[in-house]
């Protein structure tokens, strides 16, 4: 168009495209979070249409309709039916690749105000059994005469396996949202043996559980769960095998005083069990299972009778619960003395950091971001940026001097290539500056970001058990999550935007200053006018966030466990509750996320005002009282406009930082957490450490916190390599704490020889790689069994086939199809597919490949069935090398009264350690007590004399 430059048309110009600009750069930013918020919705989407649900939730039209033939209305049971964990059809298989049906082929209608037991062997769909009544499997009908029936109308109670417990109180656990009523609760306390237990805490029924109730044992846990169900008026109580974790003398208990008790007197029960000898005088109706399919069902005789083995489990019950127990009458005493009550806290409360985010945070990203060459990095950072901010005002500046060129001279006397090659050169030159500035940041920012995230995953994982114990798993994972994804993006960005609008603001200001020195103290006074309206927003915006980023922990933390006890609260039907709960937790969240937004409006509309008045003032003072160049005018309003614009968006950016960085105060919290010992080289053990399983401790105490009470008192015992040690003891005696000790989880005092060696000469690493121990509640990780089995990769087939044989898995499946378990079969997240049973099966065969010299099993097998139990326990004697030291704790005496020796445990002391025959021979022994008290108390006996004479 051959048209001339004027300053006029130049800074105009330049003003719209910088407009036009950022509202591309907002386009991209709108583009960029929709993108986001589509793959949101399309995960919910896809979750919401996708996601099989149970049968009674479903809405699909086409779904199978459940006839029912004409039933009284209170009938409980099933009538030619299948059930399945999939939905499609018969013969679907279980996450596991595994085919589970369970079969009703004719009618099970359990009795109705009595006490119904289910027994079978591991893995034959005991618990599947409940799940189906509860309709937490898929009804397949065969025929019309096809139905199920559990009336609801009066109320379902339900104790699951693994027993489910919220992040509160042990009082709130047991009412559980019910009216308190003080005489029935009482009566519930007492009846379900928790009276002692109680008496142990300081803080009594108001002790906090903590998460998946960490602060209880697992027969504390199972009684909690079960005085839930016998506190609430439910007519209905279904019971998965509630009495597998207690002892002999608190399973007597809750026979006698809850079972026969007037609490469960007209309430229909189904009891899940192993222990058929000290539950059979009160089962009235008995269903045998087995391989997912109905034995026998009627009276106990008839189920022993299709079931040898049972039957020989059972044949002495007739003396088992008419005995008088002296040390349950003590449990009696024990309820009257007082207790000293506190507040029961376990859980840490969050602290909420009140004003700045501190320097040793923001140090802490600073040092992380800079590395190893930090003054190579910030100069060469700094160097290549500030070159690049001065070209960029000197490429303002250029086109007002183009365009002056043509007042001052005639156009043909400009030449217009020259100038547009200088404008080109400054403008790839200034390109390239900013590539090299933002690609050192961009690099330094990864580093940062890896550091940072390895720092925290070290101290997380370094940590003591004692920290994740009072820590919700919802807060680590905040930090792990949302906090790392603030660093990584948000922090990062920030920071670089502050940088960059620092230095641009500096050089741009100069620049108005060179042109308008009398702009100093304009300049000046509009900064201490944003600066005092960023204080306040400041402020308010920092509690704010640190307020939504610790309300966002509850939101998960009840997500999680409401998602884990999922099944418990369907039962109890109270979902209303849990959601009504959960959106007030949610409505906190959002309150204080809507707070946030609104601050951000208030900053927003005050530094706009300051930065037109900035700019009006300038434009003002340029026109009427300086005679000055037009391209010095348009140059100086230019940097001006730019400078007020930034000015709000160098507020916004600081205070978003200052936010931002409410992160790393949270992540340089938890790099200071309590460390567990550091390994170093001086520690290691020999590399053939350790040669046996002699083990030998001297004066042994252990406490759960450095300035906690003791667990353990001074406990002294020599074990001799490859003998079989069993511990036994009443709930909070100090058995778990004995073993967590030995592995130096706990703070311990006096010393622990492991094949002549003190263990705390020893790396932590080192020794709990050489110890093998397996919990009640084993963990598995997702993938097939020979991952589970050996997640290395270090051993053959072969021999992980011998540990499953030597685990007594192939005697389990021994009579099984094509439902058999193999190393290729699918392990779901948690064993989830398997049942708990099976669940500790395969963890002791991960243990036996392991072959450690030290074996402990804490419980491994409390939820298994005698003839499994049986199976395992002679295989350990069978297939354990003469080397390897077994140290059992367990309730069931059958599993460990061939033991060499026998310690009984009370308040953390060793009150009897001997063979099981010099122990018995003590009329007044803790163990004989035991042992008496035992519907096989002849059987016990005569392993005590076999194991002797052997």
């Amino acid at each position: 168009m051959k048209q001339q430059l004027s300053s006029a048309t130049v800074f105009s110009s330049m003003t719209i495209f910088e407009m036009f600009s950022s509202q591309q750069r907002r386009l991209l930013s709108i583009i960029s979070m929709s993108t986001a918020g589509k793959v949101s919705l399309d995960r919910l989407t896809d979750f919401m249409h996708n996601t099989e649900v149970l049968d009674g939730y479903s809405q699909k039209d086409d779904m199978t309709a459940i006839v029912q033939t004409e039933r009284p209305i209170h009938v409980i049971g099933f009538s030619r039916a299948t059930f399945s964990w999939s939905g499609e059809a018969q013969g679907l298989t279980t996450p596991s690749g595994q085919e589970f049906l369970l079969r009703f082929e004719n009618e099970l209608i359990f009795r109705n105000n009595s006490i119904n037991l289910i027994i079978g062997p591991t893995g034959s769909g005991k618990t599947s059994l409940l799940m189906a009544l509860l309709g937490e499997m898929h009804f397949i009908p065969s025929g019309p005469d096809s139905w199920l029936s559990l009336p609801r109308e009066d109320g379902i109670a339900y104790a699951a396996q693994e027993s489910w417990v919220l992040n509160s109180t042990i009082k709130e656990n047991i009412i559980f949202g019910a009216d308190f009523d003080e005489q029935r609760y009482k009566k519930v306390i007492h009846q379900c043996g928790l009276d002692r237990d109680l008496s142990l805490f300081d803080a009594g029924d108001r002790t906090e559980v903590g998460e998946k109730g960490l602060t209880l044992s697992g027969g504390q846990k199972a009684r909690v769960t079960l005085a839930r169900a016998i506190y609430s008026k439910a007519a209905i109580i279904l019971l998965d095998d509630v009495l597998a974790a207690l002892d002999v003398h608190t399973s007597k208990w809750i026979i006698d005083k809850c079972f026969k008790g007037d609490l469960v007197k007209n309430r229909t029960v189904i009891l899940v069990t192993h222990n058929i000898a000290m539950t059979e005088p009160i089962a009235q109706f008995v269903v045998s299972l087995k391989d997912g399919r109905v034995a026998s069902q009627g009276s106990l005789s008839s189920a022993l009778s299709q079931d040898l083995t049972l039957a020989e489990e059972a044949r002495r019950d007739a003396e088992a619960l008419h005995k008088t127990d002296e040390e349950v009458d003590v449990d009696d005493e024990l309820i009257e003395k007082p207790v000293k009550k506190s507040d029961g806290a376990l859980i840490m409360t969050e602290e909420i950091q009140e004003g700045h985010v501190s320097w040793p945070s923001l140090r802490l990203y600073l040092i992380a971001i800079g590395g190893n060459h930090a003054p190579l990095f910030f100069g060469a950072f700094f160097g290549t940026f500030i070159v690049q901010q001065g070209l960029s005002t000197v490429q303002t500046w250029y086109l007002g001097f183009w365009a002056s060129q043509y007042e001052n001279h005639e156009p043909s006397e400009v030449n217009v290539f020259y100038y547009l090659g200088v404008y080109g050169l400054l403008l790839l030159v200034t390109f390239l500056l900013y590539i090299a500035s933002f690609s050192v940041y961009v690099f330094g920012a990864i580093r940062a970001s890896r550091e940072i995230n390895s720092r925290l995953m070290k101290s997380i994982l370094g940590t003591t058990l004692r920290w994740l114990d009072t820590t919700p798993t919802s807060r680590i994972i905040a930090r792990c999550t949302q906090d790392i994804q603030s660093i990584d993006n948000a922090v990062s960005m920030l920071l670089l935007s502050l940088l960059q609008m620092t230095v641009s603001m500096i050089i741009k200001f100069s620049a108005v200053l060179v042109f308008t020195p009398m702009f100093l103290f304009p300049g000046i006074l509009v900064a201490i006018l944003g600066a005092w309206c960023s204080q306040i927003y400041i402020k308010a915006q920092l509690s704010v966030k640190r307020e939504m980023s610790n309300a966002k922990a509850p939101v998960l933390a009840h997500f999680g466990a409401a998602i884990s006890g999922t099944t418990s609260i369907r039962a109890y039907g109270v979902q209303n509750t849990f959601i009504q709960e959960s959106m007030s937790r949610i409505d906190k969240y959002t309150r204080t996320a809507r707070t946030f937004h609104n601050l951000n409006r208030w900053i927003d509309i005050r530094i706009d005002a300051l930065a037109a008045l900035f700019s009006a003032s300038l434009a003002a003072y340029l026109v009427y009282f300086q005679d000055t160049a037009a391209f010095n005018v348009g140059f100086s309003l230019t940097l001006a406009i730019d400078v007020s614009t930034m000015i709000l968006w160098w507020v916004r950016t600081s205070n978003d930082l200052e936010v931002e960085g409410n992160s790393l105060e949270r992540i340089q919290a938890y790099l200071t957490v309590e460390q567990e010992e550091q390994s170093t080289k001086s520690r290691e053990p020999p590399a053939s450490w350790p040669t046996s399983g002699h083990l030998r401790v001297e004066r042994l105490s252990a406490r759960y916190s450095q300035d906690g009470p003791k667990v353990l008192h001074e406990l002294s015992f020599t074990v001799q390599s490859g003998e079989r040690i069993a511990i036994v003891g009443r709930t909070g005696s100090g058995k778990s704490s004995l073993t967590l000790a030995l592995l130096r989880c706990i703070y311990t005092e006096g010393t622990v020889y492991y094949d002549n060696i003190p263990i705390s000469s020893v790396n932590l690493d080192a020794l709990r790689s050489r110890i093998t121990i397996i919990p009640q509640a084993p963990e598995l990780l997702s993938g097939t069994l020979r991952q589970n089995l050996d997640p290395f990769d270090q051993y053959d087939d072969a021999t992980l086939d011998d540990a499953l044989r030597a685990a007594g898995l192939f005697s389990l499946q021994s009579e099984m199809g094509k439902g058999r378990i193999t190393l290729d079969s699918t392990i779901a997240s948690g064993g989830g597919n398997l049942s708990v049973g099976q669940r500790q099966i395969l963890a002791l065969a991960r243990a036996l490949v392991r072959g450690s010299k030290l074996l402990i099993l804490d419980e491994a097998t409390s939820a298994i069935d005698y003839k499994t139990d049986s199976i395992i326990q002679s295989s350990l004697r069978n297939e354990l090398g003469p080397d390897i030291t077994l140290i059992t704790v367990a309730h069931r005496l059958q599993t460990i009264m061939d033991a060499d020796k026998i310690m009984v445990l009370d308040a953390g002391r060793i009150v009897e350690f001997d063979s099981p025959k010099n122990l018995l021979s003590n009329p007044k022994g803790k163990l004989r007590s035991l042992v008496d008290e035992s519907p096989d108390k002849d059987t016990l006996y005569d392993m005590a004399e076999y194991r002797e004479e052997v």
